[in-house]
């Protein structure tokens, strides 16, 4: 299993912004992921691990667009009507080998190769047929309704990049130049666990002072949407030293372990000292709400990333700090995801020198203009603030606030994963 160098976290001690932890992804971590050849039915949402290119032409021989007659346009009169006689019929996924148009019109059907001589093909709906003769309309330009052979793809032309995420279009244009399968990057493995002796799982009965673990339900499938392969490791106690042994472990078998909760300066947040003890932990305190506390170090050579423990924050860091570094891992070239402008109907103050993301459902107003209503509760522990909400608003460092009417940039829910 490919490792990571000593400490490739190493940051300084003041709270960094959203595009200086990616930054510092980007120049210390590297691919992890193996590779292997899947079939083309099994390869959608994989991660390209080459540069794919194309074995020959696409289409691979020159065809018709539509279902007509192909003609010389040579044999066309310029300024009037021209009546040519029927010659050779051409149907699709026959060869055109010995067929000439010379002085006739050649019926030819959608996809079906020209013959060797033809450029041109008029659509049938524009001709008149006589007998066996074919009467066509004057005006018609030189190549008109024919498909040339490579127009779409040149033999040599890159088709997939290393490093996308495949998607159905991709696998249709690998189908269409010869390919049966792909080779792509093995899914990284990723331990998760979350920590807090208040969690207890989904389903059982609470016991006074317990809460049901909600977010290693919701991390483990946003993780999987990523493409990932999860590993659920339970909830780990407040105890530092079978804490330690638990990560330790992890960290033999598994190419990234995520944590949640446990990674603020309380008293009884005890993963910082787990992590220390079999690891080096570089704390990554981000100038982000929700989510300020987020740790990020090494477990041997394998990255930790400790997400906080209010689900909201746990959502947005995921989002916006783990997938780059999921991304990089895995081979795959990520951009950015790219906001919406939308109009604030609401009125809000922030601190400046911190990124903040408000949860905003969004409808047209009066004007028909796109405009974003804050959810009521600002709480990063409210749940209901994601599901009944339709994506986040970002505010960005240096605002002090927003005015109702502003333009701001909002997320969708439904495109961020």
């Amino acid at each position: 299993m490919a490792q990571l160098s000593d400490d490739c976290f190493a940051a300084g001690e003041a709270p960094m912004t959203i595009e200086e932890a990616v930054a510092l992804v980007e120049r210390r971590v590297c691919t992890v992921a193996g590779i292997e050849t899947v079939p083309l039915a099994r390869a959608d949402g994989r991660i390209s691990a080459v540069d794919v290119r194309a074995p020959g032409d696409l289409p691979p021989f020159d065809n018709s667009a539509v279902d007509g007659y192909a003609v010389r346009h040579a044999a066309l009169a310029p300024d009037r009507e021209t009546v040519l006689p029927l010659g050779g019929r051409l149907t699709a996924g026959v060869s055109a080998e010995g067929v000439l148009a010379g002085d006739t019109a050649v019926r030819i059907f959608t996809g079906a190769p020209m013959p060797r001589d033809a450029d041109t093909v008029f659509m049938q709906e524009d001709v008149r047929a006589e007998g066996s003769r074919i009467a066509l309309p004057p005006g018609l330009k030189p190549g008109a309704n024919r498909r040339r052979a490579g127009e779409d793809v040149s033999r040599g032309d890159l088709v997939i990049p290393a490093g996308r995420r495949l998607r159905p279009q991709d696998l249709a244009l690998a189908a269409a130049t010869g390919f049966e399968g792909l080779a792509v990057r093995s899914p990284l493995r990723v331990a998760l666990f979350s920590t807090g002796d208040e969690l207890t799982d989904p389903g059982t009965v609470l016991r006074p002072g317990a809460i049901h673990d909600s977010n290693r339900v919701m991390l483990g499938a946003l993780l999987r949407r990523l493409g990932v392969a999860v590993a659920d490791l339970g909830i780990l106690r407040d105890e530092p030293e079978p804490l330690a042994r638990r990560l330790a472990a992890a960290a033999e078998d598994h190419d990234l372990i995520v944590t949640s909760g446990g990674v603020s300066v309380g008293e009884e947040d005890h993963v910082k000292a787990a992590v220390e003890a079999v690891g080096r932990l570089s704390f990554w305190r981000l100038a982000i709400r929700p989510g300020r506390p987020v740790a990020m170090g090494q477990i041997g050579r394998k990255p930790f990333v400790g997400l906080p423990g209010n689900p909201v924050a746990a959502y947005v860091t995921l989002l916006f700090v783990v997938r780059p570094l999921i991304a990089r891992l895995a081979g795959q070239t990520l951009a950015p995801p790219t906001p919406q402008p939308v109009r604030a109907a609401f009125g809000y103050r922030k601190k400046p020198g911190r990124r903040e993301y408000l949860r905003v459902s969004v409808a047209p107003g009066a004007d028909g203009v796109v405009e974003a209503q804050k959810y009521p509760k600002d709480g990063s522990a409210a749940l209901t603030s994601l599901t009944e909400s339709d994506g986040l608003a970002e505010l960005l460092d240096d605002a002090t606030g927003v005015s109702q009417g502003d333009t701001i940039r909002f997320y969708p829910h439904a495109l961020l994963w």
